[in-house]
């Protein structure tokens, strides 16, 4: 008798498939996302990328909060921030109510960046997901929603929560 997986009642054949398909998507998304990056390569690397759409999801954030939310050590964080920074990607300042701190904000620039190589990822996605039928979309929506709660992942939801990005 098969035993069955931690998430249910399929068995490790299951768990198996689960993964390779799971895997073999990945691949496809790495590879979407490294082509919608392409155009932006000369001015951010892909960590870098990571800390604006991060920036973008959260507004203005501290410096260490970022370091947490990238995984990074603070010391690689504001190296990261200093380079964006000089970018004009993001703009980094004290924190007017506790000098120790630095927040850090997107630029329009910044923001711009985000928007562009997000708009390429999604018509990037939108071609492949045309090719699927709809029960095929709908299984898809089911499954990453509840492959991302798993996750841990945040909802997709507004850059800004308040519906206005913060000024430049």
């Amino acid at each position: 008798m098969k035993q069955p997986f931690a998430g249910g009642g399929a068995d490790a054949d299951d768990l198996d498939a689960v993964i390779s398909a799971v895997l073999t998507g990945s691949r496809l998304l790495v590879a979407v996302a490294a082509r919608s990056l392409a155009a932006a390569q000369d001015r951010v690397t892909l960590p870098q990328f990571r800390m604006l759409v991060v920036l973008s999801m959260h507004g203005e954030t501290k410096l260490v909060t970022m370091a947490e939310l990238l995984a990074v050590n603070s010391s690689t964080a504001m190296r990261m921030a200093d380079r964006l920074a000089a970018a004009g990607l993001v703009t980094r300042e004290v924190n007017p109510h506790n000098r120790r701190e630095s927040l850090m904000r997107l630029t329009a620039g910044g923001r711009q960046l985000v928007e562009e190589v997000t708009a390429r990822r999604r018509e990037e996605i939108a071609a492949i997901v045309s090719r699927m039928t709809p029960e095929q979309s709908r299984a898809l929506i089911s499954a990453m929603n509840a492959f991302t709660e798993a996750g841990g992942e945040s909802p997709p939801g507004p850059p800004y929560p308040l519906g206005w990005p913060d000024a430049p």
